[in-house]
């Protein structure tokens, strides 16, 4: 055992080093080029007249905070959910939760009400239609009491894919300039300028967390299927309700805030899972770090790559996602020795 915690301690500290890193490397990188002792200068002295403060303190930064609340929050949805439906493939956007996201975000611009709320009008409308659609997938699943676990997956799966055409044939018909802003937000962007969001999708993913950690305990006992929990003495029904709705409100939190940034919540757990083990004692942890350097690190790729301009991060997320799964699969499989 003290062996276990050793391991798991290393773990959290590498990862807790590698997020420090990058996030360092995300605060110095850009089309203007900071060096790190003037950063340090700057946090020490708040110097106002300085034209690098407001790069820093008004647009990386925030950036950074969000990614780290984003990443982190995915990741916890996507443990959760692989860890209750015993599937690696599960992601938080299986449920539906991005589709009916978007399409509250389409609506509200095809009615031009973000014109009359500013800023905030998006997050609004895509939280609205995250939760419309998950309490219309919780009650879809629902039979006599209990949630069916392959029923919410078919339910959230369908659901999604009529949000997806609803959300093209809105698309058909809006202006062009409304469609290629829907189409830059569905891809995915850190940049947001409200405190106010940035603070409460960050609390939301710490107090996730917390919450998620409170049944690690019962998430391994998952493993062995909904029979084997019931005789470790888990109430399956009443945590099978409370980590969906978790799920549910880390994943639309993210998606009304950031927009649809794939692959996180797939990825990030699965690839902690090879390395750290599947406890999710470690396993939440070790992913809400993992997830936070990586969505950060993708920011400043996108940001960099073809600088002044700025790339969605979910084009960034997919494609080093994309590898870095087809990588764990061969390693899986043993074909590279890992």
């Amino acid at each position: 055992m003290k062996t276990k915690v050793v391991h798991w301690a290393v773990w959290i500290v590498l990862l807790g080093l590698i997020l420090l890193g990058i996030s360092i490397i995300a605060l110095v990188s850009g089309t203007t080029d900071i060096s790190f002792s003037e950063i340090i200068r700057l946090f020490q002295y708040k110097d106002l007249s300085n034209p690098h403060y407001s790069i820093i303190f008004q647009i990386r930064l925030p950036r950074i905070l969000l990614g780290f609340a984003v990443g982190s929050a995915l990741s916890i949805a996507g443990v959760i959910l692989q860890g209750m439906f015993r599937n690696p493939l599960v992601e938080p956007y299986t449920l539906g939760i991005s589709g009916g996201a978007v399409l509250g975000v389409c609506l509200i611009v095809v009615f031009r009400l973000h014109k009359l709320l500013g800023v905030i009008a998006l997050p609004i409308a895509g939280s609205l239609g995250a939760i419309c659609v998950v309490l219309l997938v919780y009650f879809l699943s629902m039979r006599k009491g209990m949630i069916k676990i392959q029923g919410l997956l078919l339910s959230g799966v369908m659901i999604s894919f009529i949000c997806s055409s609803l959300v093209m044939l809105i698309m058909a018909v809006m202006r062009a300039e409304d469609v290629h802003g829907i189409i830059f937000w569905i891809m995915g962007s850190l940049e947001q300028s409200s405190w106010f969001l940035i603070n409460s999708v960050t609390v939301v993913s710490l107090i996730g967390l917390g919450v998620a950690y409170c049944f690690c305990r019962d998430l391994n006992a998952f493993s062995l299927g909904e029979e084997g929990a019931k005789h470790l003495g888990v109430n399956t029904e009443t945590t099978k309700k409370i980590l969906f709705l978790l799920a549910s409100i880390l994943t639309g939190m993210s998606v009304s805030v950031a927009g649809v940034i794939g692959f996180v919540g797939l990825v990030i757990p699965h690839f902690m899972r090879i390395y750290v083990g599947s406890d999710h004692r470690i396993l939440l942890v070790a992913s809400s770090l993992a997830g936070a350097a990586f969505l950060i690190g993708c920011d400043t790729l996108a940001r960099i790559i073809i600088a002044p301009q700025e790339l969605p991060v979910g084009v960034i997320t997919g494609i080093v996602g994309g590898i870095v799964f087809i990588y764990a699969l061969i390693c899986k499989k043993g074909v590279n020795k890992c």
